[in-house]
């Protein structure tokens, strides 16, 4: 982040700080579908609007969907037929939604503005407090930057390069990708449930070689902990960099396994396991 202070204006523009609603425990949307929702206002067509925010047609649609089924009444409705051959239109409650919104934006950015002037390192720590935040239902996440993307005929495989060097890879749709926003150079945060992480011990290990399995990501380090429950047990693993992966693995497994506080281990786990996501 800069570190000249001259300009704090030109400095909190670097901030990474967003306003989102919530309905309940439910999070109803950020800026990237309230901008939805006001380009719906102003061309009065899912397509044009779509085209505005620069997401398909379906995905468009299925965050509408998902605006009016968590707000609980419609917020965007679809008009048929008619002089104008129908199209799409905002509810009042929308209306005032997005006003509402664009408020509530303005005065937290002066408050960032305020705030990057203010506390030296202001832009780091706001940034990683509002990882840290994040709160899921995957018992591994991990934060790092998209490294590259590599696109097939349905599905694009997205690498992840974290901040120890490792690199997790993700399979997700085009459509994903697209929705996500993500190219290279971008941040996004991965999810992994520790019960899809199998964990493998190396008999020779020499200069860190994959092992030949059809799980993409193969992650080494440094047992951590070992937690025995009644039938499973948590195996934490560190790995280079400081991050740890847990997985969830039966008693009998570890026993197997020798799994032990500063034993070396593998956690594998399927491209296809991996979730991703990014900040809106």
């Amino acid at each position: 982040m800069p570190t000249d202070r001259t300009d704090s204006r030109r400095e909190s523009l670097e901030l990474g700080g967003s306003v989102w609603f919530q309905y309940g425990t439910q999070t109803l949307g950020g800026a990237s579908r309230i901008a939805l929702l006001a380009a719906i206002g102003e061309t009065g067509s899912i397509t044009s609007a779509a085209k505005a925010v620069g997401i398909s047609y379906k995905g468009a649609w299925d965050a509408v969907d998902t605006m009016n089924n968590l707000a609980g009444e419609p917020l965007v409705v679809r008009m048929t037929g008619g002089k104008g051959g129908g199209g799409t239109t905002l509810t009042p409650r929308a209306v005032k939604l997005i006003e509402t919104f664009r408020a509530v934006e303005r005065e937290h950015r002066r408050f960032l503005e305020r705030a990057g002037a203010a506390i030296e390192g202001f832009a780091t720590d706001w940034d990683l407090i509002g990882r840290i935040g994040v709160k899921t239902s995957a018992r591994n996440q991990f934060y790092g930057t998209v490294s590259a993307i590599t696109r097939g005929s349905v599905n694009d495989e997205v690498a992840l390069a974290l901040p120890g060097g490792q690199t997790i890879v993700a399979v997700l749709t085009h459509e994903s990708t697209e929705a996500l926003g993500l190219t290279e150079g971008v941040a996004a945060f991965a999810l992994i449930k520790a019960s899809w992480v199998v964990l493998l011990v190396d008999g020779e290990g020499e200069g860190g070689a994959p092992l030949k399995l059809s799980a993409r990501n193969q992650l080494r380090g440094t047992v951590q902990s070992v937690k025995r429950g009644a039938v499973n047990a948590e195996v934490s693993l560190g790995l280079e960099g400081g991050a740890v992966m847990t997985a969830i693995v039966t008693n009998e497994s570890v026993d197997v396994l020798g799994l032990q506080e500063g034993g070396s281990a593998v956690a594998a786990f399927k491209a296809s396991s991996v979730i991703l996501g990014v900040k809106d």
